[in-house]
């Protein structure tokens, strides 16, 4: 596309914007009485063992913070709250008893959420515990940019239904992140998504932390692998689906997890976050189809959901960016 090719007017605005709207919104796609769930399949989605290793890394950020009287978990981005009942439910009891957990979520509060998960629109401050972010920071919206025949980088503009143009030359902070993290070489048609927003709102979330754990889980790419056409993209009823910014669809795009990372964090893949928290996908044993038929079966099927979980290729391929703050870093070196 060309800079100022089609038309122009008030409709039009930087994707950041659009999405924002489009998202969140009155009436906007997160608002929706279906939840996220009834358009994708995130990994609390796919198995309980999600959750199971969620509660794990939260025990051991208990352990790393001394056993405190009051431990929290506060869930990033909550959906309907799954994952925060999920991680509940799997706690022991002497833990989840000390337990005071968080759901931060834009839409109204399920009715039938347990009464113990205290919901809310933005984390809290001033906890100690575990901050968790399982695919967040890829619905907090960025500008795109593109660079024009010219071999000048500029906004791209968007409108309601999905139609774009090219706007001003990017500038400023935004091109500096773009130099640091994107750099784009002067060839018609490469794409960024700009994503100082999503290092801004890492920041501001791990900050709410007085000491714990912050951990952020998505889809992501790093600097020296980032995608020469950008990732924008929708969905909706569990299929991609162009970004249109009209409140049908989820509008989402990779996230620069690397840029997002403050000093102390590190990224792994998922495969290698939960296998050092013991989901494996380990066959049982054979001999055990034998002595107890109704054992092995449910263990089977938990080997099933756990190669799902870790799979190359899929959901094991999402990257964990695992933040301490004030403690050690309390994750295990994997061991598979």
């Amino acid at each position: 596309m060309t800079a100022g090719t089609r038309g122009v007017g008030p409709e039009w605005s930087g994707w950041r914007a659009a999405a924002r709207e489009a998202l969140y919104g009155p009436g906007g796609f997160y608002h929706r009485a279906e939840g996220p769930a009834g358009h994708f399949r995130t990994s609390v989605h796919a198995s309980g063992l999600f959750a199971g290793a969620v509660a794990r890394l939260l025990c051991r950020v208990d352990e790393a913070l001394g056993r405190p009287a009051v431990l929290d978990f506060v869930d990033m981005a909550a959906g309907r709250g799954e994952l925060a009942a999920g991680v509940l439910d799997a706690l022991p009891a002497d833990v989840a008893a000390r337990t005071r957990v968080w759901a931060v979520e834009v839409a109204e509060r399920p009715e039938s959420l347990d009464h113990r998960i205290e919901w809310t629109a933005a984390p809290p401050r001033g906890t100690s515990g575990l901050l968790f972010a399982n695919e967040w920071l890829d619905n907090v919206p960025v500008e795109v940019a593109e660079v024009d025949s010219a071999g000048v980088t500029r906004l791209v503009l968007v409108r309601e239904d999905g139609t774009e143009r090219l706007g001003e030359p990017v500038g400023g902070a935004a091109a500096r992140w773009l130099e640091r993290w994107w750099p784009l070489p002067g060839e018609e048609g490469l794409r960024a998504e700009i994503g100082l927003p999503r290092d801004e709102a890492w920041a501001a979330a791990v900050a709410t932390l007085d000491r714990g754990l912050a951990v952020a889980v998505d889809y992501a790419h790093t600097v020296g692998t980032r995608p020469p056409f950008g990732t924008l993209t929708g969905f909706r009823e569990g299929r991609e689906t162009a970004a249109v910014p009209d409140g049908s669809c989820d509008i989402t795009a990779h996230v620069a997890l690397d840029a997002c990372a403050l000093p102390g964090g590190r990224l792994l893949p998922q495969h290698e976050a939960l296998h050092a928290l013991g989901v494996t996908g380990a066959r049982p044993p054979l001999a055990l189809a034998s002595t107890d038929p109704t054992a092995y079966v449910r263990a089977l099927a938990s080997a099933g959901e756990a190669t799902e979980l870790t799979a190359r290729g899929g959901l094991g391929d999402f990257c964990w960016l695992v933040q301490p703050v004030g403690i050690p870093d309390p994750l295990p070196a994997p061991t598979a």
